[in-house]
């Protein structure tokens, strides 16, 4: 097992309040084996008035957002958002993008979810270009884009692209287009199977940088807790994420992703988590005391990541889960 993990990643759920975010965002900047904090965005906070705010007061943290969907801002207004974020935080920038979901992407947005691969081909391309300060004329299939450039680029003239993937698609379209790669909820032994497939796609390509994403949640005094807490927010992406249902159920969790749907579907979140099998927990998230979580980690850390992100989730008590989590990393 490989005991020197490197760098870290920070991403705080939804759970913890915009306060707290900003604390948090605060004490990681002065811990150097923390690279980089990440803000998801679905239906709750926007992510680039976060990061915004982050920026503000802190000095050296990489600022990235896990994930923003394609289908939420076009290619020009992404490249604007964050060409700005980048301006601002003297290009600390990295764009997190995805497909995300139907649900979000229809129901939330009132976009068809049609051809994400295809689509986030462009998609890229285009934001790419704008990136670049060059005047674009794109004539795709999604997006016929005339004559544009935009006004305050970025001083860099590259900004990171780290693409969210779960099928095999879209694991091929950011080896071969984007900077990096966001994983989430695959069991350790995919992982490593996953890795090395990025591996043998990217050839001579450097300095790619391989994520994941793990449901974290740690606690010294009430471990128990946080492996309930764990299991809770695991139930619920099982139970709501289509592709990570799919994906869960066809490679060892069959049984428990048909237990977890059906209760949810029957009685909500709350009684969902009983039917988290150990196995399931263990191979999929970081949760436990300080002590255990660092084992987790660096079992996750050994299967070719080379940057795992912490998704924690508050236990009990959010000052306590932020002092938690920090002594967690302070420790590996």
């Amino acid at each position: 097992m490989n005991e020197k993990i490197g760098q870290i990643g920070y991403n705080p759920s939804s759970l913890f309040n915009a306060q707290d975010i900003l604390k948090i965002g605060k004490l990681l900047d002065v811990r150097p084996n923390v690279s980089s904090i990440w803000i998801p965005e679905s239906w709750g906070r926007e992510a680039f008035v976060m990061l915004g705010a982050i920026a503000a007061m802190t000095k050296r943290i990489k600022l990235g957002t896990s994930i923003v969907s394609m289908f939420s801002r076009t290619p020009a207004t992404l490249a604007m958002a964050a060409s700005t974020l980048d301006n601002i935080s003297s290009n600390r920038t990295i764009i997190g993008i995805g497909a995300s979901t139907p649900v979000l992407a229809e129901d939330w947005h009132g976009i068809s979810f049609e051809h994400p691969l295809r689509r986030m081909r462009e998609y890229l391309m285009c934001f790419k270009i704008i990136s670049r300060a060059e005047t674009l004329d794109f004539d795709g299939e999604f997006f016929k884009l005339k004559n544009m450039r935009i006004l305050h680029p970025s001083s860099r003239k590259r900004i990171p692209v780290y693409l969210g993937a779960v099928n095999s698609g879209m694991i091929k379209l950011a080896a071969e287009e984007a900077d990096g790669i966001i994983l989430y909820l695959r069991p350790l032994d995919e992982i490593k199977k996953t890795t090395e497939f990025i591996k043998s796609v990217l050839s001579s390509k450097s300095n790619f940088e391989i994520s994941s994403v793990f449901i974290t949640a740690v606690s010294d005094k009430h471990p128990d807790l946080a492996r309930s807490r764990a299991a809770k927010t695991l139930a619920f992406y099982v139970a709501v994420g289509k592709y990570y249902n799919k994906f869960l159920s066809s490679h060892g969790f069959e049984d428990e992703v048909k237990q977890i749907t059906t209760e949810y579907e029957k009685n909500g979140i709350d009684s969902t988590m009983k039917y988290v099998t150990d196995s399931m927990l263990d191979s999929l998230t970081i949760n436990g005391s300080v002590e255990e979580c660092i084992k987790s980690l660096k079992r996750f850390a050994s299967s070719g990541i080379s940057l795992p992100i912490l998704q924690v989730n508050p236990v009990k008590d959010n000052e306590q889960s932020i002092n938690d989590s920090l002594l967690l990393i302070e420790n590996v």
